[in-house]
């Protein structure tokens, strides 16, 4: 991998996890101690970055936390209209799985309203959206705290979803490609993702479509995956052929 390629994903995981180790990405990356250090002394000079003894974190983690606000906020207009059409698809006592994310958190904002509906998700800010509603009957996962993504994650996140069965899950992802399917900057996260869609009847994928040809540093797996994507207009007309080559239902906002 060329160094700034690297310096790319290791910036991914930051912004991700909130931090690294340098024993950590060497491992992860398969290069010296020395040469992670060259990066995230890079990085650090570039302002996304702030070193410590052994790692580095994220520069605005502190700041995301108290203000309960993602990192990602990006393409914000489209994401809201993916979530007015994902809600179509949302029927008063659902069961349902909302992932950690930005796309699944303006879900949230616009099933307040729906009648019973049961919502299980692993997104704090998420939880503290729909918490109040008494018409929603709301739980939230265990695992280990993300910072920047404001979720819970690892195994105990994952082991939440044993012997549950919900109707739909409305799931994230960070990059889709033909070639390495669902991707994603955390390792952590696989095993939660990988557990809500055995729990779930169907799987709706909610994705900008900036996200499509775009690969982050961990698989999930083959878009076989999912059942539905459900993406905005400005898709382009070769990753519509694709998906329709590979059976995936599309849905375009």
């Amino acid at each position: 991998m060329l160094p700034h390629k690297r310096r790319e994903k290791i910036f991914e995981m930051i912004k991700e996890d909130g931090h690294a180790k340098v024993l950590q990405l060497s491992k992860i990356f398969k290069v010296t101690e020395v040469t992670i250090r060259q990066d995230l002394e890079k990085l650090e000079k570039e302002g996304f970055i702030e070193r410590e003894h052994g790692g580095a974190f994220l520069k605005n983690v502190g700041f995301l936390v108290k203000n309960i606000s993602l990192q990602n906020q990006e393409n914000l207009s489209e994401k809201a209209s993916i979530a007015e059409k994902a809600i179509e698809f949302i029927n008063d006592g659902d069961t349902i799985i909302l992932d950690s994310g930005s796309t699944t958190t303006e879900i949230a904002k616009q099933i307040i309203g729906f009648k019973n509906l049961t919502v299980i998700t692993n997104a704090i800010n998420i939880a503290l959206v729909l918490g109040a509603d008494p018409e929603i009957n709301l739980v939230v996962t265990g695992g280990e705290f993300k910072a920047p993504t404001l979720s819970l994650t690892g195994q105990k996140a994952a082991d939440f979803f044993d012997n549950l069965h919900v109707d739909k899950l409305f799931l994230a992802t960070a990059g889709i490609t033909l070639k390495a399917g669902l991707t994603y900057p955390s390792i952590s996260d696989i095993c939660v993702k990988r557990a809500m869609i055995e729990s779930a009847n169907e799987v709706y994928l909610v994705a900008d479509s900036t996200k499509i040809g775009k690969s982050s540093f961990a698989s999930l797996g083959a878009l076989s995956l999912i059942d539905y994507l459900i993406t905005d207009s400005k898709i382009n007309e070769d990753d519509i052929a694709m998906l329709k080559r590979h059976d995936i239902k599309l849905v375009v906002a």
